[in-house]
């Protein structure tokens, strides 16, 4: 006898351009299955990513104009649509810091089955304040599920939360645009993801950039993306006069053939989650020089093995790495010769079956 599908709403702020909506993306597709139907709720109208299931758009549904009168239409859509499908789960992919919103959310969701997904070592961005109110938020969620070993240990330090789990965000390859080259004139190195310098740190990044001199080898440091401070950047790369040797290039929903074809990829950020850039980097066969940051480089990165990891907010120990990922042949090869096979438990594959499990726990039972 088949057993009842299971309704899961998966919901975020959007599926464009972050991290939390690309893993969105996966997730739908990672769970999507013959006894589980995928609802995707996003709250504002922006989708870049593919995704499997429904698509609900509480951005386009709500007609109001006034701001405050189409946030209560868009929890009254929201609750609603819970209802009228039968949701089963919701996996609340959102960040969560405003006590009395969270709290008339808690009210929208009810008694369904409930986890929560953490996805940055700052933890302001989940857990309102003060402590105790987030503790009541969240003492009686199924699951709170952390992207990272050390997000999980610090949840459980500070609120004594036991409904934990890390289940590290997955990567997907595009088979189709390994190997094509974007560039046959340039030798690079390669940022990408979101241009924040409050968290990517791109300060660390051109000074180590600049005193790593490896431009006089014929690199460049090529930036892709998009945010709120790409002025800041390009002023920055004026002072440090680079301009010769950095391209700022735009966002794009796919960037893996510009990482395919990078020397490196590199992260200079002050905290992360679990950050996707180094998984995706590895999984293409480019090898990392990543900092130290809270959390999640650490639980990727394997030094000299498929990377370099270094002290956080060090310009000088970051040039030097810079320059040996270049100069030193032998490291560089061996990294590069690791650096899929260093992240093969992540796969989408393997990740699904995970969640598949987290998700289906006690409701086939």
């Amino acid at each position: 006898m088949m057993k009842p599908k299971v309704n899961v709403a998966i919901i975020s702020i959007s599926l464009a351009k972050g991290g939390a909506e690309r893993f969105a993306s996966l997730l739908s597709k990672m769970i999507e299955a013959e006894n589980i139907a995928v609802h995707n709720i996003i709250i504002n109208d922006a989708v870049d990513f593919d995704y499997k299931g429904k698509l609900y758009n509480l951005g386009t549904a709500a007609t109001s104009t006034f701001s405050v009168f189409k946030k209560i239409e868009k929890g009254y859509l929201l609750y609603k649509y819970l209802k009228n499908n039968d949701i089963d789960v919701i996996v609340d992919n959102r960040p969560r810091n405003h006590y009395v919103r969270e709290l008339l959310t808690m009210l929208i969701y009810v008694s369904r089955k409930k986890i929560f997904v953490i996805h940055s070592f700052n933890l302001k961005n989940y857990f309102p304040s003060p402590q105790f109110l987030s503790q009541k938020l969240y003492r009686n969620a199924t699951k709170l599920v952390c992207v990272s070993n050390e997000i999980e240990q610090s949840i459980r330090q500070k609120f004594n939360f036991w409904n934990t789990i890390t289940i590290y965000n997955p990567f997907e390859v595009a088979e189709d645009v390994i190997g094509e080259k974007v560039n046959d004139q340039e030798k690079y190195i390669l940022f990408f993801g979101r241009l924040d310098e409050k968290v990517k740190n791109f300060s660390l990044m051109l000074e180590a950039f600049s005193q790593s001199e490896i431009y006089k080898a014929g690199y460049c440091l090529y930036v892709l993306g998009e945010g709120p401070d790409l002025v800041f950047i390009q002023n920055k790369i004026k002072e440090l006069e680079l301009e010769p040797f950095i391209k700022i290039l735009p966002f794009v929903k796919n960037p893996q053939q510009w990482v395919a074809n990078a020397k490196y990829t590199i992260l200079t950020s002050r905290y992360e989650g679990f950050p996707m850039s180094l998984v995706e980097s590895l999984a293409l066969g480019t090898p990392v020089v990543a900092v130290d940051c809270k959390s999640g480089p650490k639980e990727i990165v394997k030094p000299e093995q498929n990377g370099l990891l270094v002290e956080n907010n060090n310009v000088q120990e970051l040039s030097e790495a810079m320059k040996r990922m270049i100069n030193d042949e032998k490291l560089y090869n061996f990294c590069k010769k690791n650096a899929s096979e260093s992240v093969e438990h992540l796969s989408l594959d393997t990740i699904s079956k995970q969640w598949k499990a987290l998700i289906l726990f006690d409701n086939n039972d």
